[in-house]
């Protein structure tokens, strides 16, 4: 294995620029970090991978003169993405084939918040289907002997008009099993094949104009690259149509709504490094998600409306799972957006392997 791809395999981002601050060399981390490819970024002025950088260019000259070190400094970058990211920036010069350069090492201080975050919602989530399961065994045992001792009753009663309690016990034992059935999410698992996310997108964006009609308005920031990908379909169909309607019902149907696509490199997701992800964005401006749900907001039952069930949201982390991905949201008064990643599975990293968490 060759140096550059030794570098390739490292977390951390390495970036090495001449004496002009051109870009020279980059690894992989860093790719994903700035989120440009190599083939965007090399031969670019520093400046060009981001929109706005707190490390004056002062700065990397003066260490390219001076020799100087930096260690562990940190520094806050918007890339040209929207994001704001904030760098563990370390710098030192080294001598090229091309001269005397400067060795940058990046490395994403809010990567490690990002970690536990995942760990959280991977605990979270196994807590709760491991609750749910014992609770609808010693739920639907009971219903059932419940619905039978009903049905039997029934056919003893003297008087017809009785039967209406009877068929009341009946119904609404049914439908506690429709929402144990629910909660536990579909039994039976889909066929994974190559799709076109685009394709299962447009589908809900038609159900969503449907709905709502002209009062929502729905943009769509689609990626035409993006290369088809090995998933459930009617599973990610669930999965976008249960966040974009939430998203709809937080705003009473009348807003804007942004679905956006795109692909990021060298991704890490609970552990597991992935070459590609992709990634879709869904952005309402709506009031926001109340502080005090954003901690439990994946939990089953859990709703911000008097209406609703709180299961979309529990539905659709428990789909994203099984497809090895995760869902992120963040939000304000005024902005909320989850981001929903889908890794590219290959025979390394678990291609067609889904289990139940």
């Amino acid at each position: 294995m060759n140096n550059n791809a030794l570098l390739n395999q490292l977390l951390t981002g390495i970036l090495i620029l001449d004496d002009r601050l051109t870009i020279r060399y980059v690894n992989s981390s860093a790719e994903s970090l700035l989120d440009h490819s190599a083939k965007r970024l090399l031969g670019e002025p520093f400046s060009a991978a981001f929109y706005h950088c707190s490390l004056a260019s002062e700065t990397l000259i003066e260490c390219l003169n001076s020799e100087q070190t930096v260690l562990n400094a940190e520094v806050h970058f918007a890339l040209h993405s929207g994001h704001d990211i904030r760098v563990e920036t370390s710098i030192q010069t080294v001598d090229q084939e091309f001269g005397r350069a400067l060795l940058l090492e990046l490395k994403q201080v809010d990567q490690l918040r990002r970690i536990n975050q995942e760990d959280q919602q991977r605990n979270q989530l196994f807590a709760t289907q491991h609750l749910l399961r014992g609770m609808a065994h010693e739920i639907k045992n009971p219903l059932g002997g419940l619905r039978g001792a009903a049905q039997l009753l029934a056919r003893q009663l003297p008087d017809e008009k009785l039967t209406e309690y009877t068929d009341l016990i009946i119904s609404q034992s049914d439908r506690l099993r429709y929402l144990v059935d629910r909660l536990l999410g579909p039994t039976k698992r889909g066929e994974s094949k190559l799709t076109n996310i685009h394709e299962v997108l447009e589908r809900v964006v038609r159900t969503l104009t449907y709905e709502y009609g002209e009062s929502l308005k729905l943009t769509r920031d689609y990626d035409p690259s993006l290369p088809d990908i090995r998933v459930v379909p009617e599973a990610c169909e669930q999965v976008f149509l249960n966040i974009a309607q939430n998203a709809a019902q937080a705003m009473s149907g009348a807003g804007t709504i942004v679905i956006k696509t795109r692909v990021e490199h060298q991704l890490t997701l609970f552990g597991l490094r992935y070459r590609q992800c992709a990634v879709v964005t869904v952005t309402d401006n709506g009031p926001g998600i109340p502080a005090e749900l954003r901690d439990t907001l994946f939990y089953p039952l859990i709703s911000g409306r008097a209406e609703g069930t709180g299961l979309g949201l529990s539905l659709a982390q428990n789909l994203v799972h099984q497809h090895k991905g995760k869902i992120e949201f963040d939000s304000s008064p005024g902005k909320t957006r989850f981001s929903v990643y889908l890794p590219y599975l290959t025979a390394d990293n678990g291609n067609e392997v889904m289990d139940d968490h």
